[in-house]
């Protein structure tokens, strides 16, 4: 076997070192030749390749990495919080008596456990109250069905990894996807719950995700129009725009899209209300 470990961090040549992965696994194929699986560390994408094409990160070059993620991460967090002060204060001069606010709660499925954890951080920077559960992507159907009475959220993020096929040529065809049948699965058990796409918001999809699909099968939001890799933070990015949108208006599709760090090649969307409860008086305590 060669010198790669599970863990390595590495970026293939063949595609010009664009997207860095995680080693998942080492195997070999029947020919003989060895193969690792790869998770995208901030792109949502799982798939293989031959480890000679593959070139390992130094401790540095993985650090300058995050750092690139973070800032943008910061910007994009910034533009929600300077956002979302402008409606309030506008909102609140309209009103003679003290108010509150109950953003929309959310429920976060995440195939992966890295993702979940950097999704869980950024909710909490953004206000947004979230529940996480790392779910394998085969096992969401099940688990939805599961958590949503236990949590009763106002919205749900389905997500996790995925990826268009190599050698499948049908981008209509569920099983041309590595897991969007998973995602279109935990949809439909989702809307078996509630099937109001007012009352239960829903995004599903991760990189190459069948967009048709996922939306047909009940979902507000969706990845990926195009078939291009989406980023660890775009769910989280739409369900923030969700959650703080008030309930009487509906979520600013255009916007909301636009400030997602892939916008519309890779998230996509329906007409939806927002989640956001306004209340009087605000109590002293």
């Amino acid at each position: 076997m060669s010198s790669f470990r599970k863990g390595d961090v590495v970026a293939r040549r063949s595609h010009n070192m664009d997207v860095l992965f995680k080693v998942v696994d080492l195997f070999r194929r029947d020919d003989g030749s060895e193969h690792a699986l790869l998770k995208g560390i901030d792109f949502r994408l799982l798939c293989d390749a031959p480890v000679d094409d593959l070139v390992v990160l130094k401790p540095d070059e993985i650090a300058a990495h995050w750092r690139s993620v973070f800032f943008r991460n910061k910007e994009h967090i910034r533009r929600c919080l300077t956002r979302r002060d402008d409606e309030f204060q506008k909102l609140r001069n309209n009103k003679t008596v003290e108010t509150f606010t109950f953003p929309g709660t959310v429920l976060h499925v995440d195939g992966d456990e890295d993702y979940l954890e950097l999704c869980l951080t950024t909710y909490k920077q953004m206000g947004v109250p979230a529940h996480g559960y790392v779910i394998a992507e085969e096992k969401q159907p099940q688990a939805v069905a599961e958590l949503l009475p236990k949590h009763l959220p106002d919205i749900l993020v389905v997500t996790g990894h995925d990826s268009f096929l190599p050698k499948k040529r049908d981008f209509k065809d569920i099983s041309s996807y590595r897991n969007s049948r998973h995602f279109v699965a935990a949809v439909k058990a989702a809307r078996a719950f509630e099937h109001d796409r007012d009352a239960l918001v829903l995004f599903a999809g991760a990189c190459q995700s069948h967009y048709e699909a996922l939306l047909e099968a009940g979902a507000n939001f969706a990845s990926s129009p195009q078939r291009v890799l989406i980023h660890a933070f775009d769910p989280v990015f739409i369900a923030e725009r969700v959650a703080y949108t008030p309930v009487s208006q509906t979520v600013a599709l255009k916007e909301a899209i636009e400030n997602t760090i892939t916008g519309y090649p890779g998230i996509g969307g329906l007409e939806t209300r927002g989640s956001l409860r306004w209340g009087v008086p605000k109590s002293p305590y």
